[in-house]
């Protein structure tokens, strides 16, 4: 009806005997309804007040603790070819068993009596050696002789310098003693003469004294010519002196030339032979690396090459194992606003993928299912592939153990526990978008990052 009437309908018909009018005009229905509503309100506002735990949630995975307690490939050193393999995927291996066998592919390495050659070119270096130092040793004791026999020479000739020097005083004092023979001849010839013209002495006497001044003089000339051959022997004395002195000079000089050469070619065969000792110490390292073994107890995951006869190059990954004896970590990553609230040696839960749990977000007390843990490291820089910050969590001992039979690689899903707040406070900061509140970590916590930073 449109109530365009000026008949008023409940004007001529009693409405009140019906029920739906009487249900609808009865005042005390809404009593009811609300004391219902206002108990939801105290309720709701009591709740708005109530403590609520703010959260950093993060996804990552179960990894191992230890960098060394990770998943590995074990590569090849060196290139080659499979021959044999001695596991299978899904075998448990112990540290230095045998995973497979290869063969060289390399023509330099083809010899099968590599190291026996290598070793024979080792001996026959050191025999060379050998000789070198044994002329360096000969040319020593030569050289020694040849200082001692100038040595010898030069005073057998300083002797006779010093005898031809002492003839040569002897004949001056002789060539003296004849001058004065002379003057003595000459007096004496004048005296016979000045007699003889006297008539005092005979002729003859004046004649003999004139024989005995010419045998006078003809005696001087004898003693000079002596002491010009004493001068010359001098001289000579001097000469041969100097003729030994170069001589062996000249001899010890090329003994010494060939001892640095003999020296030369015994460093040059040293470096020779500790280049064959290197190159005999690589083959045998070398042939060592074509056995493959396991570098620690582990389970074969997968087997990255495969087949007989297939050919790979150095550095290439062989097989992929997994260690057994690990501590269980969890890496998870959290966006870059909240990571100045992480810091190591805080609580965090955490519910692993396939264990149902029921977490109530700000009452971390009455969640079921959850894990306890505690942040280990917190990543400095952002992996450009998430665009997230990588955050490293153990186990915490004080909590219920995780579960034992998850493994490396499962998910998990990670709420680091932060401040208390209202639970209003908790509703205007998520309508805003604004992050959780920045704080700074207990002592406990504080102190945990420092014995971990200084390594205690």
């Amino acid at each position: 009806m449109l109530d365009i009437s000026k008949l008023k309908l409940n004007e001529k018909v009693d409405l009140s005997k019906y029920k739906s009018m009487e249900f609808t005009f009865h005042k005390d229905r809404f009593l009811t309804f609300n004391k219902i509503m206002t108990i939801f309100g105290v309720v709701l506002l009591a709740i708005l007040f109530l403590p609520w735990t703010q959260i950093v949630q993060g996804r990552g995975y179960v990894t191992a603790l230890s960098p060394g307690q990770r998943s590995q490939s074990i590569e090849s050193a060196i290139a080659g070819r499979i021959e044999k393999w001695y596991v299978k995927e899904g075998q448990i291996v112990r540290k230095g068993d045998t995973i497979l066998y290869i063969s060289e592919v390399t023509d330099k390495f083809f010899d099968p009596n590599l190291l026996s050659r290598a070793e024979s070119q080792i001996k026959a270096k050191n025999y060379s050696l050998d000789s070198y130092v044994e002329k360096v040793k000969s040319l020593n004791i030569q050289i020694e002789s040849l200082k001692e026999e100038r040595k010898l020479k030069l005073e057998q000739a300083l002797n006779k310098l010093i005898q031809a020097n002492l003839k040569v005083e002897s004949d001056s004092i002789e060539l003296e003693a004849a001058q004065t023979l002379v003057t003595i001849a000459e007096i004496q010839f004048e005296r016979t003469e000045n007699l003889e013209a006297e008539g005092l002495l005979a002729k003859t006497d004046l004649e003999a004294k004139r024989l005995q001044l010419q045998n006078s003089l003809a005696n001087v000339l004898g003693r000079k010519n002596r002491l010009l051959s004493s001068k010359n022997e001098v001289i000579n004395a001097q000469i041969e002196i100097s003729s030994i002195k170069a001589s062996y000079q000249e001899k010890i000089s090329k003994a010494e030339s060939d001892k640095f050469s003999a020296l030369s070619g015994q460093y040059d065969t040293e470096a020779q032979r500790t280049k064959l000792e290197n190159d005999f110490s690589n083959f045998s390292v070398r042939s060592g690396m074509r056995y493959i073994t396991a570098p620690q107890d582990g389970f074969v995951n997968r087997a990255l090459q495969s087949g007989i006869g297939e050919t790979f190059k150095a550095g290439t990954q062989i097989v992929s194992i997994m260690p057994l004896d690990i501590d269980l970590a969890v890496e998870t990553y959290v966006d870059p606003i909240d990571l100045p609230l992480l810091h190591p040696g805080e609580p965090i839960r955490i519910i692993f993928d396939g264990w149902p749990a029921i977490f109530f977000s700000g009452w971390p007390n009455l969640s079921y299912g959850t894990y306890g843990g505690r942040i280990v490291a917190v990543e400095r820089t952002m992996n450009p592939a998430k665009g997230k910050f990588r955050v490293l969590i153990e186990e915490d001992p004080d909590e219920q153990s995780w579960p034992e039979v998850i493994r490396a690689g499962s998910g998990a899903k990670t709420m680091a526990l932060l401040n208390d707040v209202p639970v209003w406070y908790e509703l205007w900061r998520k309508i805003n978008g604004f992050p959780p509140d920045y704080y700074t970590p207990q002592d406990s916590n504080m102190s945990s990052n420092k014995n971990q930073n200084t390594g205690k």
